[in-house]
């Protein structure tokens, strides 16, 4: 199985491909990563791929199996990448 490409990896593949330096294609994934975290909870697109957005669930009740008492679970937030249709068919072939 082959194994997925490590940071590095990535910043060297994007540094032969644009013709630039390593040092600039690094910074280049650290600002796009920084600017991910900073806008995330609005939904953040990354064109071509995806996007990052929060979501939240509901709070709502259980059965605690041992007791048979009823539980309250609290809603939670999660952040998801939810890929988009193109990268999807590209990935896949289109089914």
């Amino acid at each position: 199985m082959a194994r997925s490409m490590t940071k590095a990896k990535i910043v060297a593949a994007l540094a032969e491909q644009l013709e630039i330096p390593k040092k600039l294609s690094a910074a280049y994934l650290e600002a796009l990563a920084a600017l991910a975290y900073r806008e995330a909870r609005h939904g953040f697109p990354v064109p071509g791929l995806g996007k990052l957005v929060v979501t939240k669930s509901q709070a709502r009740m259980y059965r605690n199996p041992r007791t048979g008492k009823p539980m309250q679970v609290r809603a939670k937030r999660r952040v998801r990448f939810r890929v988009s249709k193109v990268a999807s068919d590209a990935i896949l072939g289109g089914r």
